[in-house]
């Protein structure tokens, strides 16, 4: 049985694995769902000086504290950086990581920097305008591929500003995560913003896999998500 931490993207809590988490639990994993630092039912920390090294620190501190080892490390979207710089910071504690349309950095990488450039520019000019220039106001549910009136409304008032340092501030590596097994799941059902970081996954050799679904996986197909993170797992 494994260790499961599912780490959430942008304008997310823990609660979005709500679905997810019981089926893992069922078939006798454990199953641990941390929400970052300014979002959520966190948002009461939210401050300007919130960046990609605070969530880093987050989930370190979880693993940390419970002592977690074997871990399958799981990382939304934007969490993408987030689980390689805590895979970096702590590689004996984790088995495997999995980018779920997500970003896979580099040493020196912004999210900012993955990002489609027309989708890195609409989402500075949200940050500089109703952002207060800090911010990331929240996306439309139907661009990320939402499309069920029950998941939109199950969503929509949970979700909350995201802090823009997250995406400008750079990963720092030291190269420790180069062991550490990696696998890629890309969900193609939507506009694909991270089709480019599937690509690159495939180029570093990792396992890629697809999901029919849009990038609210987590939420849209949680069944078909907990099969793949299971089979990867056991990969």
């Amino acid at each position: 049985m494994s260790t499961f931490v599912l780490v959430h993207g942008a304008w997310h809590g823990g609660w979005c694995w709500d679905r997810v988490a019981p089926l893992l639990r069922a078939a006798g994993h454990e199953v641990h769902t941390p929400t970052l630092t300014g979002l959520s039912e966190r948002a009461h920390l939210l401050s300007p000086l919130v960046g990609l090294d605070t969530h880093v620190e987050d989930v370190v501190r979880l693993l940390d504290t419970l002592q977690l080892t074997d871990v399958v490390l799981v990382g939304h979207s934007y969490a993408g950086q987030v689980i390689t710089g805590v895979t970096d910071r702590r590689p004996a504690a984790i088995a495997r990581r999995v980018h779920l349309d997500a970003f896979v950095g580099a040493d020196g990488e912004a999210a900012r920097d993955l990002l489609p450039e027309t989708v890195a520019h609409h989402w500075a000019e949200s940050a500089a305008g109703p952002g207060f220039g800090w911010l990331v106001p929240v996306r439309s549910l139907s661009v990320l591929g939402v499309t069920e009136q029950a998941d939109v409304d199950w969503l929509t008032p949970r979700l909350t500003p995201h802090p823009w340092k997250t995406y400008t501030d750079p990963l720092r590596l030291t190269g420790a995560a180069h062991g550490v097994p990696a696998a890629f799941v890309e969900c193609v059902s939507w506009m694909r913003v991270f089709q480019g970081q599937a690509e690159r996954a495939r180029r570093l050799g990792w396992p890629v896999r697809e999901l029919d679904t849009g990038h609210e996986a987590m939420v849209t197909a949680p069944e078909a998500l907990a099969h793949v993170l299971m089979e990867l797992a056991g990969g």
